[in-house]
């Protein structure tokens, strides 16, 4: 990459990130319009007031006016305008209406489809240099790869903040393994796709002002999702295929073990309940930054141990993911022990010390019965 791709790349991230920056006042404006409001009804919510959601249209506008006018019209970007463009309009008005759940997830075949006829398909997989093409299993591994991700993003959107932030630091994860691979377009757009979180997240971080909603978590996973295919599956890394389950290990584990507890239970996949890692850091006592925070550091592990997958050698990045698990669950261990919980310095001392979760509770039953109702006066209040 010479200095002039450099400075338009750097360019092209600050234009991105301006642009949602500007644009979530007006989405806030218009999701109040529109009655896209979450009420913090039941325990699985962390806010205790209503607040607007819909937020990442913003970042939908940021990436395609910067895409616009930056990248180059590759046949995955076309798939990521289209196939992104649907997951957006189904993502509004579930956050207004909260769609039925295997509607929303047919839509989401539909979108992975248009990104198939665009040509985005997992067509082989790489293990230790040797190519092991997929046949007739590429497209149904390709639409279970992009309908995956995209609820993954979707799933993990439960704290202020969280997705969004997920998303910036993948992103960047995939940017530098782009680089690295030599795929300067994947490179641009997952760079513009960071900068566009970038813009949202002072909006989007705790206290939150705004939710990204549906319209942010499907189009964020959907991208990520077209970009991993093209920008790193394509590649002939030695092992290309772990990179992308490194980067998306975080959101991809949470889906997993969400989908299996819920069977577990008899319920359906897509049953709405708190025993996400999120949920799970809260009740330790993490509090909520620093459930996000530490969240973040995890994701930013996994995402330096994709850019050590490169090498031809799976070492280094071995030592980092186990030497990071290791430090995980002996914070974990610290954190269930009320004497030592205190001393980490990662939740409230005057809770610790009382062995409480510095969990942020969502309103009780009869205020949340109060915020239900009079959804125009808390709008008035908002704006």
């Amino acid at each position: 990459m010479n200095y002039s791709e450099l400075i338009y790349g750097i360019a092209a991230v600050i234009c991105a990130a301006l642009f949602a920056y500007v644009a979530t006042p007006l989405v806030r404006v218009l999701a109040f319009k529109l009655g896209a409001i979450d009420v913090p009804k039941d325990e699985r919510r962390m806010h205790s007031k209503p607040i607007p959601r819909m937020g990442g249209v913003a970042i939908y506008i940021a990436f395609t006016i910067t895409t616009l006018a930056f990248g180059n019209y590759a046949p995955s970007l076309v798939a990521i305008w289209f196939g992104g463009t649907i997951l957006v309009v189904l993502g509004m008005f579930d956050d207004i209406f909260n769609l039925n759940a295997w509607f929303k997830l047919g839509v989401q075949i539909l979108a992975a489809l248009v990104a198939v006829l665009q040509g985005v398909v997992i067509d082989f997989i790489n293990i230790g240099g040797t190519l092991y093409p997929l046949g007739v299993w590429a497209i149904p591994i390709t639409v279970l790869w992009i309908v995956g991700l995209t609820n993954a993003i979707n799933f993990i959107d439960g704290l202020d903040g969280l997705a969004c932030g997920v998303s910036t630091i993948c992103s960047a994860s995939l940017t530098v393994v782009a680089l690295l691979m030599s795929s300067g377009q994947a490179a641009l757009l997952t760079a513009i796709l960071a900068g566009s979180c970038l813009g949202f997240l002072p909006f989007n971080s705790h206290p939150a002002k705004i939710f990204m909603g549906d319209a942010g978590a499907l189009f964020l996973g959907y991208t990520l999702s077209v970009l991993s295919v093209t920008g790193i599956f394509k590649t002939h890394a030695v092992l290309a295929f772990l990179i992308p389950m490194s980067v998306f290990g975080l959101p991809l584990f949470d889906t997993a073990f969400a989908v299996i507890r819920r069977l577990l239970h008899g319920q359906s996949p897509f049953h709405a309940d708190r025993g996400h890692i999120h949920h799970r850091l809260i009740d330790m006592g993490f509090g909520h930054k620093r459930s996000v925070l530490t969240l973040y550091a995890i994701c930013g592990i996994l995402g330096i141990a994709a850019v050590m997958l490169t090498l031809p050698v799976l070492y280094p990045a071995a030592i980092i993911i186990i030497c990071a698990l290791a430090l995980f669950l002996l914070t974990s261990f610290v954190m269930r022990n009320p004497e030592t919980r205190e001393q980490t310095a990662l939740v409230d001392p005057a809770k610790a010390a009382k062995g409480v979760p510095a969990s942020t509770k969502p309103a009780d039953k009869s205020s949340a019965k109060k915020d239900t109702a009079p959804i125009v006066e808390a709008k008035k209040k908002e704006v």
